[in-house]
């Protein structure tokens, strides 16, 4: 426990170098999580056992459940058994239907276009054209995500960068939680209890973020009375509010949702969806900004699709620099998917995930879990370890996933930044197209450089955001020079 301490600054590496020498496992036990026990680990056939072939025996569990549930709720994110299941049949139902797949582009095209490059383009005609990137890409991934789940735009992507009390209230939130697993319940407990210090902070930040989706759902509901019918919205709370169960006929019947479960269900969207796309894109900048190569292959394929689209256009195209991207030509993008994949490979956006033992089980090598216990899987460093990526494993190296010129998606047990088993991220697909769409329309107009002196390290959080922020220089790009 001493040596956690002593490298709290320094704790991914840390872990890293532990579990290297441990043989990619190692007990523990004392004040970690608050006064947790079970094992650390990076072993990808641990992951499929406890991920997929034992699934039900490592839930979230009731210590992870207990410490967000003011937050979450019962949302899907804090969500286990039979619970958790009705709300990834619904989540899976509506995610991918054709109205909502359709809705959230076009929303999402409209807030990169008309918002984040104007705002782009007002810093680089500005005398400080100095921009702390991820700030604007959390603020950007924000905006997008709750349109998208609540239909409403916060509005934070405004040119003059609003500090908006929902958005700041969620961060908040989120990261005072964290606090719940760094101390033991008999310290956090009365402190909620007698509202103390960080969990009155707490209280406050999660009564903000409660009152604003509770407001988004009450008018939503009203509207659905008013109207008869929600048609033309396609945000996942209105597809909610009509949500049709259908049984094995084909026959549908009308499902009603409690406001309760709609605030739960779109707040845990939204937790999902904002931080884990921003901090995995703002990672990607900086990686790419060092690596010239990778960014002139990146260029290099944009340009190529941009050739085909004036080859076969009967129509006079705009130009290269006011291109705005289609659905296929995204998907076209196998070296810039490659390299977002790379990116999170090396930089997952939640870099440790933790699973609680709901019986005694034993794991294929022979591992001994007792009831209680807990296993914590480090993404971070499964990236770094040789005997799964190879020798060049801590090197930037997009070509790795790609084989024959076509994308290829690696074991979600090697790679598990998107979950895996029966919790597979349900919007990954949604993920990508945000990530591939954002960095196109970036890299396509801007070169990116981090500023001098700029100290990027990663922050102890649930969610991988860099300490510093990434504080950018911009410059137009002179589209003829990368081809």
């Amino acid at each position: 426990i001493p040596s956690v301490f002593l490298n709290v600054n320094n704790m991914y590496d840390w872990a890293t170098v532990a579990l290297i020498r441990a043989g990619g496992t190692f007990y523990f036990r004392g004040m970690w999580f608050g006064g947790a026990h079970g094992i650390i680990t990076i072993d990808p056939s641990k992951l499929e056992y406890m991920l997929k072939t034992r699934f039900n025996n490592f839930p979230k569990g009731q210590h992870y459940r207990e410490r967000f549930h003011d937050l979450l709720g019962n949302g899907i994110f804090n969500a286990d058994d039979q619970m958790w299941k009705e709300q990834r049949r619904v989540a899976t139902t509506e995610m991918h239907s054709s109205q909502f797949v359709e809705h959230s582009f076009l929303s999402m095209q409209v807030l990169v276009h008309e918002k984040l490059l104007k705002l782009m383009d007002d810093v680089v005609n500005s005398k400080n054209s100095v921009i702390d990137l991820q700030e604007v890409l959390l603020r950007f991934t924000f905006d997008n995500i709750c349109t998208a789940a609540l239909g409403v735009d916060p509005e934070c992507l405004a040119l003059d960068l609003p500090q908006i009390p929902f958005a700041k209230a969620f961060e908040e939130a989120t990261e005072l939680t964290l606090f719940r697993f760094m101390v033991p319940p008999f310290v956090w407990k009365p402190m909620k209890r007698f509202e103390m210090g960080y969990e009155k902070r707490l209280k406050e930040s999660v009564q903000i973020v409660h009152e604003f989706a509770e407001k988004a759902v009450t008018e939503r509901r009203n509207e659905l009375v008013r109207l008869g019918g929600l048609n033309d919205r396609s945000d996942l709370l209105s597809r909610l509010m009509e949500y049709t169960d259908q049984n094995p006929e084909g026959q549908g019947t009308q499902k009603r949702f409690s406001n309760k479960f709609l605030v739960d269900f779109c707040i845990s969207f939204i937790l999902a969806g904002r931080d884990t796309s921003s901090v995995a894109l703002a990672w990607f900048f900086w990686l790419v900004q060092k690596t010239p190569e990778v960014e002139n292959k990146i260029l290099k394929e944009m340009n190529e699709i941009l050739g085909q689209r004036r080859q076969c256009s009967t129509i006079k195209e705009p130009a290269d620099h006011d291109a705005i991207f289609t659905v296929e030509e995204l998907k076209n993008m196998v070296y810039l998917q490659a390299a977002l994949s790379e990116s999170l490979r090396l930089y997952p956006a939640v870099p440790i995930d933790i699973k609680e033992v709901v019986e005694d089980d034993v794991f294929p090598d022979g591992t001994v879990m007792k009831k209680g216990g807990r296993v914590l899987y480090s993404m971070f460093s499964m990236a770094r370890i040789e005997s799964i990526w190879g020798q060049d494993c801590s090197e930037f190296r997009p070509e790795r996933w790609i084989k024959d010129g076509v994308f290829a998606s690696e074991n979600q047990f090697k790679y598990p930044v998107f979950n895996g088993g029966p919790r597979l991220c349900v919007g990954k697909k949604f993920a990508y197209t945000q990530m591939k769409m954002v960095a196109a329309a970036i890299l396509l107009r801007y070169e990116v450089k981090v500023v001098e002196g700029h100290n990027v390290v990663p922050k102890l959080t649930t969610t991988l955001y860099m300490q510093n922020g990434l504080l950018v220089t911009l410059k137009p790009r002179l589209l003829t020079s990368t081809v």
